[in-house]
């Protein structure tokens, strides 16, 4: 039996989409995007920030935080910054906010790398109530050719 593409399988009215900056969570960002707009659901972006991060000090952090916004009017968009483990504060706003979706990027570290450091991605799929979309960046795409932050924050 085929499904009509009107039929949406799931109930998505709240995404989570969580960034560090990267071009990692940049590709993740293209995904939260197309998926709050098919299933006209609020989008929340959250940073946590933790004192090795890359965008710089936490003013600048939430400065770039805000950048981060749909070119579609209708998708409604909440910011907010934490700080801490980010798995943790993750897993955190998405049970008490009840998110329906969390929309992230994966670094694609190997196996030894993930069990000696852990992975961000793979603890907030462990133990988030909700479903996790893990994205990875293409293969064979030389870094200088993947979205960067400033593209990811226009689109």
């Amino acid at each position: 039996m085929a499904l009509s593409r009107g039929f949406r399988m799931f109930n998505i009215r709240k995404i989570l989409y969580a960034t560090d900056f990267s071009s990692y969570s940049n590709q993740a960002y293209f995904h939260a995007i197309a998926l709050a707009e098919h299933y006209e659901a609020s989008l929340t972006v959250v940073n946590v920030w933790t004192p090795d991060s890359d965008c710089g000090g936490q003013q600048e952090c939430k400065t770039q935080l805000e950048t981060i916004r749909p070119a579609n009017p209708g998708i409604p968009v909440h910011h907010v910054f934490l700080e801490g483990d980010p798995a943790t504060e993750i897993v955190r706003l998405a049970t008490d906010a009840n998110m329906d979706l969390v929309v992230m990027g994966t670094h694609g570290r190997s196996f030894v790398e993930r069990l000696l450091m852990g992975s961000v991605a793979e603890k907030v799929m462990r133990d988030a109530h909700c479903s996790v979309l893990v994205v990875k960046l293409p293969k064979g795409q030389p870094k200088a050719d993947r979205p960067s932050a400033e593209l990811a924050a226009s689109y």
